[in-house]
């Protein structure tokens, strides 16, 4: 097993195992569209989420990522794919108790380490159950656009995005 260790902005000296080779052997529930190369590709979070973090991941994931200026510290709405901010601040998150102290940016991070093949099973499922419950979003927007109409409410394409499901094809 491969030993990763952190050291940026929100951790220091975190280290975790990779069990699964990358892309590979995902829970049997679990089918994201995107990968997290790709959806950095796309523009999420507002080009800020992940810039600190380039030496964690594969550097392929950062060749064509769309990323904010480096001196910018708020989300920039015309990084993310559907040129809106459709992220809640960290700090609804933790409220919510959304955030995994593992994971302090939350889900994109955990997604990001499980895709690499780290697993933690209670953490996983908890986090696998939240972005089954995406499709709702994705309920609403075929009950309320045409296939393909990316006009067509893009805050909530934009946030389904987020979870790795590739809204441009709803």
């Amino acid at each position: 097993m491969k030993k990763v260790v952190v050291h940026d902005k929100m951790q220091k000296n975190y280290s975790y195992e990779l069990s699964e080779p990358v892309g590979k052997n995902l829970a049997k529930d679990f089918w994201p569209q995107l990968t997290p190369r790709e959806m950095l590709e796309l523009g999420v979070f507002g080009g800020v989420y992940m810039r600190d973090c380039t030496n964690e991941f594969p550097k392929s994931w950062f060749k064509h990522a769309k990323l904010a200026p480096e001196q910018t510290r708020k989300h920039l709405a015309k990084v993310n794919y559907f040129g809106v901010n459709a992220s809640q601040p960290l700090s609804v998150w933790r409220k919510n108790g959304w955030i995994y102290r593992e994971d302090p940016r939350g889900w994109f991070q955990w997604y990001c380490r499980y895709y690499m093949g780290r697993r933690i099973p209670k953490e996983d499922e908890r986090q696998i159950k939240r972005w089954r419950n995406m499709t709702r979003h994705i309920t609403q927007v075929r009950n309320n656009c045409r296939v393909g109409d990316e006009s067509c409410r893009p805050r909530q394409r934009q946030a389904i995005l987020h979870w790795a499901y590739d809204s441009r094809k709803i």
